[in-house]
C-alpha cells in the first residue's frame, strides 16, 4: 500500500471522529459516507491481500463510530447500519489475518459488556480469527465477569448469557448449547432457539419435546405462534399429520381466530385433507359468536376464508351493528360482487353513519368511497337514475356542509 494512499484512509478515518457539543443531527451525511468509504476503501484492501493493513484501522474505525453514535441521532437507521457494515469488514479482515487471539477477544467482551449496546456482536463471525485460544480467552474473561456481575443489573446479566450463549454455540457442541440456553427459559422464543438448535443436529424426537414444553408454558403470544409452527414442521417431518392437525385444533379450540383457522386450513391442506376438521372449527366459532359478540367478527373472517360467504353475508347483516366498520365495509364488497342489489340499504346506513362521525376526520373521503361502491352496486342492475336521486336527497340532506360537497363535485359525484 503506497503512503498517499495510507495518509488518505488515516484521514478518512479521523472523520469519524465526533465532538459531543455538536448538534446530534449536524453533519450526518457526510459522516455516512465517511463511514462508507473506510469500509469500501478497507474491503479493497482485504481482497487484495492485505487485510493486516486493514485490521487496524478497522478497529479504530468501529471504535470511534461506537463512541460518535452516543451523541448523533441515528433514529433513521442508516448510520447504524454504516457501524454493522464496518462491523462485519472487521471481522472478514480479521478472518483474513488474525490478530493477537487474546487481544481480540478482551477486545469484543469489552464491547457487549461495557459498550453502549452497539454494534452486534455475532460471534460465529469471530470465532475464525479467534480460534481456540480466544475463544478459550473470551470464555474465561466472560466467566470472570458473570462471578462478578450485579443481580440487579439487566445489562451485566444480559451481556454474561448473550457471550455465553453465543460460545456454546460456536462450540459446536449441541448439548452444551441446549443446556446454557435452557438456563434463561423466560419466553416462548428461547424455547423456539432450543427447537432449532436440536432440529439442525437431527435430533427430531427432542426438538418435538421441547417444542411442546414450551407451549405449555407459553400457550399464547406472537412468539408461541412462531413456536407452534415449528411443532407442526416437525411432526409433519417425522411422519404424525394427525398430531400436526391435532395441535391446530387444540390452538383454534383455545382462541377460535382467523389466524389460527388460516392454520389450520392449511395443515389440513398439507396432510389428511378431511374436510371435517373445517366444519368442527366453523361450529367451535359459531358456537362461541352465539354465546358471546365479541366473537362475532372472528365467525365472519372464519365463514369468507372457507368460503362460506352467503353464510358470513346473512349472519353478519342481522348483526351488523356488532361489527368493525372495517369489516362491514369488506362484508359489504365482497356482496356487491355477486348479489348488488342486495348492499343497497346497507350502503345507505353506512354513509350515513360515517358522516355523522365527528371524531373521524377523514369521516367524508370515506363516505365518497363508499358512494362510489354504492354507485358501482346502483350501475350492476343498470339503474343508475335512481342512484343520482339518492345522490341528490344526500346533497340537500347535508347541505349545510360545504366542505362535504366540494369534496363530491371534486369527485364527480
Amino acid at each position: 500500500m503506497r503512503a498517499k494512499d495510507t495518509k488518505e484512509l488515516t484521514v478518512l478515518v479521523d472523520r469519524l471522529r465526533r465532538d459531543r457539543r455538536r448538534d446530534p443531527y449536524a453533519g450526518r451525511d457526510a459522516y455516512s459516507r465517511a463511514a462508507r468509504e473506510v469500509a469500501d476503501r478497507c474491503q479493497r484492501l482485504v481482497d487484495a491481500g492485505q487485510a493486516a493493513v486493514a485490521v487496524p484501522v478497522l478497529r479504530k474505525a468501529v471504535d470511534r463510530m461506537t463512541s460518535a453514535l452516543l451523541y448523533m441521532d441515528s433514529s433513521s437507521g442508516v448510520l447504524g447500519n454504516d457501524l454493522t457494515n464496518l462491523m462485519e469488514v472487521y471481522a472478514r479482515a480479521c478472518r483474513a489475518a488474525p490478530p493477537r487471539p487474546a487481544g481480540l477477544a478482551g477486545w469484543l467482551v469489552k464491547l457487549v459488556c461495557d459498550g453502549p449496546g452497539w454494534p452486534d456482536v455475532v460471534l460465529r463471525e469471530w470465532a475464525p480469527a479467534l480460534g481456540a485460544k480466544g475463544l478459550t480467552e473470551m470464555a474465561r474473561l466472560v466467566d470472570e465477569r458473570a462471578a462478578a456481575a450485579d443481580p440487579d443489573n439487566w445489562h451485566q446479566q444480559w451481556a454474561v448469557r448473550y457471550l455465553r450463549e453465543q460460545l456454546a454455540e460456536v462450540s459446536g457442541d449441541v448439548d452444551r448449547h441446549v443446556r446454557v440456553l435452557a438456563e434463561h427459559l423466560v419466553s416462548a422464543d428461547q424455547y423456539g432457539r432450543i427447537v432449532r438448535v436440536l432440529a439442525q443436529a437431527h435430533r427430531l424426537a427432542e426438538a418435538i419435546n421441547w417444542a411442546r414444553r414450551g407451549l405449555v408454558e407459553y400457550p399464547s403470544g406472537y412468539q408461541s405462534v412462531k413456536l407452534r409452527d415449528l411443532l407442526v414442521r416437525l411432526l409433519i417431518e417425522t411422519g404424525e399429520p394427525g398430531a400436526a392437525v391435532a395441535e391446530r385444533r387444540a390452538a383454534f379450540d383455545g382462541q377460535p381466530a382467523i389466524d389460527n383457522f388460516r392454520s389450520l386450513l392449511a395443515t389440513v391442506a398439507e396432510t389428511d385433507r378431511d374436510a371435517a376438521h373445517t366444519e368442527w372449527a366453523l361450529a367451535v366459532v359459531r358456537d362461541r359468536a352465539a354465546r358471546q359478540e365479541g366473537y362475532l367478527p372472528d365467525l365472519i373472517d372464519v365463514l369468507v376464508l372457507a368460503g362460506r360467504d352467503d353464510e358470513a353475508w346473512h349472519t353478519g347483516l342481522a348483526r351488523l351493528d356488532e361489527l368493525p366498520t372495517r369489516q362491514r365495509v369488506d362484508l359489504l364488497e365482497l356482496r356487491r360482487r355477486t348479489h348488488p342489489a342486495e348492499v343497497r340499504e346497507p350502503y345507505r346506513a353506512l354513509i350515513d353513519a360515517q358522516l355523522l362521525d365527528s371524531y373521524d376526520k377523514r369521516r367524508y373521503d370515506k363516505a365518497i368511497t363508499l358512494l362510489r361502491s354504492l354507485r358501482e352496486a346502483y350501475t350492476a342492475t343498470s339503474e343508475t337514475a335512481q342512484f343520482d336521486a339518492y345522490l341528490r336527497a344526500l346533497r340537500a340532506e347535508h347541505k349545510r356542509r360545504p366542505t362535504f360537497l366540494a369534496k363530491l363535485d371534486a369527485a364527480r359525484l
